[in-house]
């Protein structure tokens, strides 16, 4: 009896054990995307990435018990994004397949070989009808729910919901790139973008008559159409073009923005919002992140966003007859998701206001009363989705990973399908980072978080690592983030404080949460590099800490995060010992290329030099620390060329060097096992480089 005693102690204390942190435990939670309810509010759907393998998922009323409604099995490297519900919450609609790069090939980094691009597939809310319609994307469903349009090759087409033996087709010709396509209340007319590069066109597809219309063209860019909800206006942005304005370079003010309203029976466009010179006068579009930046609400209000007072907040007008814009979100913070409420009398969205390293949900009445926070605490949450049962979000913590979650009315939360978050999943065994700030070099001051081991003994020196997101235009948190990439970045954060590093997380300028002017920072990215401030200033702020060893601090980061890496290397080898650059920009004058069709340096003779001067090839003299670079050779985002480059200088330095290629990878990696190989081969250089 006493030994069976014993080994049922051993046992307890065994259970009781926290989970071991490993790279695959940390990444061993699906990733919740597109959290979407039905116009019912009876059901809910989304995506979840479980370790590669991706499904649609849905959730009825009263129960909201999750249960898959697609049946992958493998981690194969194939996306599934574009989810929607038709109108009346029978059917899903979905995009299941990848992006093509410029030579037209869809990313296929599993080696599949079958076609792996884009196709839009429908399927029955019950479980049952799983259909692939035809290549496309962007799937928008009839207000009768018989017919679903989408993008195919820069095309409008249509397909039968009801009638799977009818084929898809083109839905009219136009020139142009078509998009943002959107159906009239009544199903009678699509709206729809023609993009033509200097200028965009709102035009009008009759499916009656079979004929296109640009009722009110201009030379300038209209986006974001939005139908009024009787059908008779549509309401869309309208945005100068500015042919010199370069991506990665800072843009504070600009020839402003304006919102027209269209009366469809005449063809009448009249003017009813036009920013102010100065503050505001640029439409920044990165976020709110929503499925139209213009809202219908209610009383024919419009709701839009507006950098007026310098930080991205929501302002409502009348949208026929015009008026003084009312703000909705008050406060310093940034609006980043946005939906209108059903009956059309609210806007429900995330910020950080009041909370700036965190997100929460508010919902602010469209009539202009103050805005309420439903989601409050140490949590961050996003995506919320309008139920029977109450409000859905994603929510994450500081030791815990995005997941569907209902904010019940006491405030508190209540996880959807918690059976199936992984038991092994080491929360107890994770640290919560602390907010620090600290000087830049030209004395700007400059957040992020603080990660120390969780056996963190004072008066030790510990090796330090610090971390800078991609992007730019991006915030690190207190938690596990609400994207993927980034969510996948924290959770390596906390392996490597597991491992007894120090890791600061790095807020730099030019990124988000800290309103217009952060963002928009002076002589930023390809206009001078102002952020290496931030980076030396944290190099510093960490070399004086009396728990660091100032020999053994390194940098790491991927995309933006490893632009900043390779600053810090050929800058400041003297500081930083070690670096891992993920497919990090070298050259921007050369990564301009990829982003600005008509870019040039012979003709931005003064612009290239500054871009050139601005990048880590300018430096490469100065770089002497070890680096590891990982970069996939499909990379749509920084091409794979920029790390070609920067090898070839450093071999000619004699630099020490290490490489992981990954063959047919994209920059935002597919396959969960590039993210396993890759965050592998960066914990052992460090431990081999700064241990």
């Amino acid at each position: 009896m006493r030994k069976l005693i014993a080994i049922l102690a051993v046992l307890a204390s065994v259970n009781a054990l926290p989970a071991q942190v490993t790279i695959e435990n940390l990444l061993s939670v699906p990733f919740p995307t597109e959290l979407k309810s039905s116009p019912d509010g009876r059901r809910l759907a989304w995506i979840f990435n479980d370790k590669g393998v991706r499904n649609v998922f849905i959730a009825n009323a009263p129960a909201f018990i999750p249960h898959k409604l697609t049946n992958n099995t493998e981690d194969n490297g194939i996306d599934i994004t574009g989810l929607s519900f038709s109108p009346d919450g029978g059917k899903l609609l979905f995009v299941q397949g990848n992006t093509r790069n410029g030579e037209g090939e869809a990313a296929n980094p599993a080696k599949l070989q079958t076609k792996t691009g884009q196709f839009v597939f429908s399927a029955n809310t019950n479980g049952t009808g799983l259909r692939k319609i035809a290549a496309g994307n962007a799937p928008v469903a009839s207000p009768n729910g018989a017919v679903v349009a989408f993008i195919s090759g820069g095309r409008a087409w249509l397909a039968s919901l009801a009638d799977t033996s009818l084929p898809a087709a083109q839905l009219f010709e136009a020139r142009g790139s078509i998009n943002s396509l959107r159906f009239s209340p009544n199903g009678n007319q699509l709206a729809f973008i023609s993009s033509r590069g200097d200028h965009a066109f709102l035009g009008i597809y009759d499916t009656a008559t079979k004929t296109v219309q640009y009722p009110d063209p201009s030379v300038d860019i209209d986006m974001e159409p939005v139908w009024s909800p009787d059908g008779k206006y549509i309401a869309f942005a309208r945005v100068p073009n500015m042919k010199d304005a370069l991506i990665f370079t800072e843009r504070r003010t600009g020839l402003p923005w304006s919102i027209r309203v269209l009366e469809v029976a005449t063809g009448q466009g009249k003017e009813i919002f036009k920013a102010a010179d100065g503050q505001g006068s640029v439409f920044f579009t990165d976020f709110p992140v929503a499925d139209n930046l213009l809202l219908w609400g209610a009383g024919n209000q419009l709701v839009f966003p507006w950098e007026k007072d310098g930080w991205q907040h929501l302002y409502a007008t009348d949208a026929l007859a015009g008026g003084k814009p009312r703000l909705l979100t008050p406060g310093d913070g940034e609006v980043e998701n946005m939906l209108l409420s059903a009956d059309g009398l609210s806007v429900i969205y995330n910020t950080n206001i009041g909370d700036s390293h965190r997100r929460h949900i508010w919902q602010a009445p469209i009539a202009g009363s103050k805005p309420v926070q439903l989601s409050k605490g140490a949590g961050i949450e996003w995506s919320a989705a309008a139920t029977i049962a109450g409000f859905a979000v994603i929510q994450s913590t500081a030791t815990t990973p995005g997941w569907p979650t209902f904010i019940k009315n006491d405030s508190s939360f209540a996880k959807i399908g918690a059976d199936l978050f992984p038991a092994a999943f080491p929360a107890t065994a994770l640290v919560e980072p602390k907010v620090v700030t600290f000087p830049a070099k030209d004395g700007m001051a400059i957040h992020g978080q603080i990660f120390l081991p969780p056996n963190y003994q004072a008066g030790k020196k510990y090796p330090a690592l610090l971390f800078f997101h991609g992007g730019s235009r991006r915030q690190m948190l207190v938690g596990f983030h609400y994207m993927d990439y980034y969510s996948n970045d924290y959770a390596m954060n906390q392996y490597y404080a597991s491992q007894g590093y120090i890791v600061l997380a790095v807020n730099y300028r030019s990124g988000i949460g800290y309103g217009m002017q952060f963002r928009e920072a002076l002589h930023y990215g390809a206009n001078g590099g102002s952020e290496y401030n931030d980076v030396i200033g944290a190099g510093l702020y960490m070399r004086g800490r009396a728990d660091v060893d100032g020999k053994r601090i390194g940098l790491w980061g991927g995309s933006y995060g490893g632009y900043l890496t390779a600053m810090g290397l050929s800058r400041n080898s003297d500081v930083f010992a070690a670096g891992v650059d993920i497919h990090g920009v070298h050259d921007w004058s050369e990564e301009m290329k990829n982003w600005v069709a008509d870019y040039d340096p012979a003709t931005r003779v003064a612009f290239a030099a500054t871009a050139t001067a601005s990048s880590p090839i300018h430096f490469v003299n100065g770089w002497k620390s070890p680096v590891l670079f990982i970069h996939g050779d499909d990379d749509r985002n920084v091409p794979f060329n920029q790390t070609v480059n920067m090898v070839e200088k450093l071999r000619e330095r004699k630099v020490y060097l290490e490489q992981l290629i990954i063959p047919d990878e994209i920059h935002d990696f597919l396959l969960h096992k590039t993210w396993i190989k890759g965050y592998y081969a960066g914990a052992d250089f460090f431990a081999r480089k700064m241990k």
